[in-house]
């Protein structure tokens, strides 16, 4: 297709003032203005001429993703013996890596070709489709372009983000209990026994066993190992508050980093893991696995976790699960609230949950509340949001306080640091036996 390009437009819109002035100086010469219109279209006709055909096209779009972490798209064209002036692209693709719907692409010459990449970063999990490319280059003259259009039938699988998984820090505290470093600080703290041994000097006194110290002329300790094969189930809320953004992501798209974080240490560790999420009603509910190579498949369920712009059910969730649940287990619940009415439902459901299992409650802390409440009021509209952010603050304190007195534990931290602020309890709560 050949169409005018932005030059041509330009040139057009400047003649226009021109052709009134001869019109109304000089009426007999009104001829001019449409040989000057004809040959303006005549030069573009010649300028895409010019131009050249596309010879060959690809564009190449990575199988997979993570969210939040950069994807180059990369598209080629082949103008073939033409001499081109410019070659821009634009794809269409899905809101899921640009709010816009479309990715533009300066193409510049490379190895015989044209050549460009467009950066998209992913802002929700799921499959992402490219629906259509479109390819515009236009002649020496910049006067006539030619466009190409034609279907796409791409797709891109956008994965929770495992970068904290990658990170050294917890790549390092995985090589130490392979090489059974962390095995001997859980040996000794758990509640099953393993063995006696020798008392020495700075072991725990509590651990002296005194009846079998009495038949003997030294002391023994017991040594204890912390319980394996636990049931542990990462649920998520997958409603309205956890769909709201924090620094760029949905909540529970930072909930589900944490989550997968956890359960693979807790893979490692021995234990057994499935991942339950919820709206309106339940949405996912996985087999336990108990292998690290069976990560993929809590991975994959986790990426199907979709965004539900409704209040979740808390009661009908709660109670599905725990009927789910043979055995004693502990339940991370990822949820969040907006006031005290709201949870409510939540503090009741969670309660009756908390009479047959251990239940950790995990939510991101309001970066956005703690900053309106420490801002300097210096006005009456900063000071009446001042007051309305500490109001609030206080409402979801009170909340916490409630899940706390219900024997429920209560993890808040900024997102960044929730992660490890869950691993840490997880392994606190390994070594004190609390689960079987």
């Amino acid at each position: 297709m050949i169409v005018p390009a932005p030059r041509a437009a330009l040139f057009a819109m400047l003649a226009a003032p021109v052709a009134l002035v001869i019109a109304a100086s000089a009426p007999g010469a009104w001829v001019v203005a449409p040989l000057a219109g004809v040959m303006l279209v005549a030069l573009v006709l010649i300028d895409a001429m010019l131009a050249g055909g596309l010879a060959e096209w690809r564009v190449t779009v990575p199988e997979d993703a993570e969210i939040g972490e950069p994807v180059t798209l990369t598209v080629m064209a082949d103008i073939g013996d033409g001499r081109a002036r410019g070659v821009d692209a634009a794809l269409a693709v899905d809101p899921r890596l640009a709010r816009s719907g479309q990715a533009n692409v300066a193409l510049t010459p490379r190895d015989g070709a044209w050549q460009g990449e467009a950066v998209l970063v992913p802002n929700r999990r799921g499959t992402a489709a490219l629906s259509h490319l479109w390819l515009r280059w236009s002649g020496p003259l910049g006067l006539g372009a030619r466009q190409f259009s034609v279907p796409l039938e791409r797709q891109l699988r956008i994965w929770p983000d495992l970068s904290p998984i990658r990170s050294p820090t917890l790549q390092h505290f995985l090589r130490n209990t392979e090489v059974g470093l962390i095995a001997r600080r859980i040996r000794g703290e758990g509640t099953q026994f393993e063995a006696l041994s020798e008392y020495q000097p700075g072991m725990d006194r509590r651990r002296i066993d005194w009846k079998t110290s009495s038949r003997h002329t030294r002391l023994f300790a017991r040594e204890n190992e912390a319980e394996r094969n636990n049931q542990i189930v990462f649920a998520f809320d997958c409603g309205q508050s956890m769909c709201e953004p924090v620094d760029g992501l949905p909540r529970i798209d930072r909930a589900v980093t944490a989550a997968l974080s956890a359960a693979y240490v807790a893979l490692k560790g021995g234990d057994r893991v499935a991942l339950f999420g919820f709206a309106r009603r339940p949405l996912v509910l996985t087999p336990f696995h108990g292998d690290t190579r069976a990560f993929h498949y809590l991975k994959s369920a986790a990426a199907g976790l979709d965004y539900h712009a409704e209040e979740p059910n808390f009661t009908l969730a709660l109670a599905t699960l725990s009927q789910r649940l043979q055995r004693r287990s502990l339940v991370v619940l990822f949820s969040d609230f907006t006031d005290p009415t709201s949870a409510e439902l939540m503090i009741e459901s969670l309660g009756r949950l908390v009479e047959r299992h251990l239940v950790l409650f995990v939510t991101i802390e309001d970066s956005e509340l703690a900053e309106l409440q420490a801002a300097e009021p210096d006005s009456l509209d900063a000071l009446a949001t001042a007051v309305t952010a500490d109001t609030l603050a206080r409402q979801r304190a009170l909340v916490l306080q409630r899940l706390r007195q219900r024997g429920i534990d209560v993890i808040e931290a900024p997102w960044n640091a929730i992660g490890y602020r869950l691993i840490d309890r997880y392994l606190d709560v390994k070594r004190e036996g609390a689960i079987g």
